[in-house]
């Protein structure tokens, strides 16, 4: 009798268990897949974090996609490598399903790390239980198997020859090939065939939150002239203030009238002044020679700016702009700004998104999900989708730390959690489920 007492009381409890009284049959199978097959999984991460891809060790970064191809095609998706000789990368990856009337979602990724052949971390090491370091486990390899681990469960369910998925793995986010029109071609395309689109970098490494906005990331160079001259005469008309005073009013100018504006950042990172100056665009070095006794000829500083939406990015160029424009005495300045990553703006859909996401996440045990600062996240391949898609969440991907360092660490709890979480809002998302929740 107490045996049976006992057994009443298990059910009981799994009856109860917030997992299995929120999700439906097929959800249920669904995570049943990845708990079954984690090890699988674990196993190719190994396998991939193994494999060198820094963003110029080309060889590598093929290499990457090459596995993860063969993995995709197994799925029953089209694969495809787009060749990057246009913009001087590896290229990417681009595997595509359509059979249904479902949402179109994009699932980005990437191949590259910052980790090229010389760094000194190259594989993976297990830390504890719980922790691996390895070079791209959490930016964003451990991304890259999520993607693969979520649609195999939808597969392995019947469920994803029905549906319409593009997955596009980039294989230079570390260090953007140029043109960006060429380097992010493919991207933007499946973007603007794409209702929804998933990021899956790691984001600020909590999995309680998302990102509904990134930053935008692009450069500015202000490039100066003055009067060179014995010092002496510094100040006189003939003379004016030199080049280095004048990139001082004008960097000081910028500080004053757009420092502590939420969401805007705007960083001179390199500077280099005197009589002569030896500017490398491509490397962004430069050289400088100068005398005490000599007034500034040229002056080359060059910076990034980081903001929230479009309207931010184009107010804050016209200031600078004007500012620019108010010279010193015999000198001259200009200001150019560079192509670079758009905002991707926080909107009422991507909001939307991340309250679906969210009661995925509850409904399967494992809490709420937030979004993330703003101000705490930067450029992302996910910007490039901003103006094409209906909504966007990034950072489902896999918890770490310490990213874009020697000791990047990936938690390997994340990765069956993360993939439960990605399927199960998917298969949402395909079966038509009520977006209109409030902010």
């Amino acid at each position: 009798m107490r045996k049976i007492y006992i057994l009443f009381a298990l059910v009981a409890i799994i009856i109860a268990s917030p997992l299995m009284a929120q999700t439906d049959k097929i959800e249920k199978k669904l995570i049943q897949y990845v708990d079954s097959h984690n090890d699988e999984y674990l196993s190719l991460l190994k396998e991939l974090i193994n494999i060198n891809s820094g963003t110029m060790n080309f060889r590598g970064v093929r290499q990457v996609g090459d596995v993860l191809m063969e993995k995709f095609k197994a799925l029953g998706m089209e694969v495809e490598w787009v060749d990057g000789s246009s913009f001087n990368r590896a290229g990417h990856l681009v595997a595509r399903i359509e059979g249904g009337k479902g949402k179109k979602i994009l699932m980005i990724g990437h191949l590259d790390t910052v980790f090229e052949p010389d760094s000194p971390n190259q594989k993976w090491s297990q830390v504890d239980e719980n922790t691996i370091k390895g070079p791209g486990i959490a930016d964003m390899k451990g991304g890259d198997v999520i993607i693969l681990q979520s649609l195999a469960a939808l597969h392995s369910a019947g469920l994803l020859k029905d549906m319409n998925i593009t997955v596009v793995m980039t294989g230079d986010e570390e260090l953007s090939g140029s043109p960006l029109s060429e380097s992010k071609k493919a991207l933007i395309e499946a973007a603007k065939w794409a209702d929804v689109a998933l990021g899956f970098e790691n984001g600020d490494g909590n999995p309680a939150t998302v990102n509904v906005a990134r930053r935008s990331s692009s450069g500015w160079t202000l490039t100066v002239t003055g009067n060179a001259s014995h010092s002496s005469q510094i100040f006189k008309p003939k003379v004016g203030a030199g080049a280095i005073y004048e990139a001082s009013r004008i960097l000081y100018q910028f500080y004053d009238e757009l420092a502590g504006e939420e969401y805007l950042t705007f960083n001179p990172g390199m500077i280099a002044g005197g009589t002569e100056v030896d500017y490398n665009k491509s490397e962004n070095t430069g050289t400088a020679f100068g005398k005490n006794n000599v007034v500034s000829k040229d002056v080359t500083v060059t910076g990034d700016i980081r903001a929230l939406t479009p309207e931010q990015i184009t107010r804050t160029q016209e200031i600078m702009k004007r500012i620019v424009a108010k010279h010193l005495p015999g000198t001259k300045a200009t200001i150019t700004f560079a192509e670079g990553y758009p905002p991707f703006a926080p909107t009422e859909g991507n909001y939307q998104l991340m309250n679906l996401f969210s009661e995925v996440s509850k409904d399967l045990g494992f809490g709420e999900v937030t979004s993330v600062n703003p101000a705490d996240a930067g450029a992302a391949d996910i910007s490039f989708t901003s103006g094409h898609i209906e909504m966007g969440i990034d950072a489902m991907g896999m918890s770490g730390a310490d990213d874009h360092t020697i000791n990047e660490t990936g938690d390997l709890r994340a990765l069956p959690k993360q993939s439960k979480r990605a399927a199960v809002l998917i298969y949402r998302l395909n079966k038509g489920v009520d977006l209109k929740t409030k902010k």
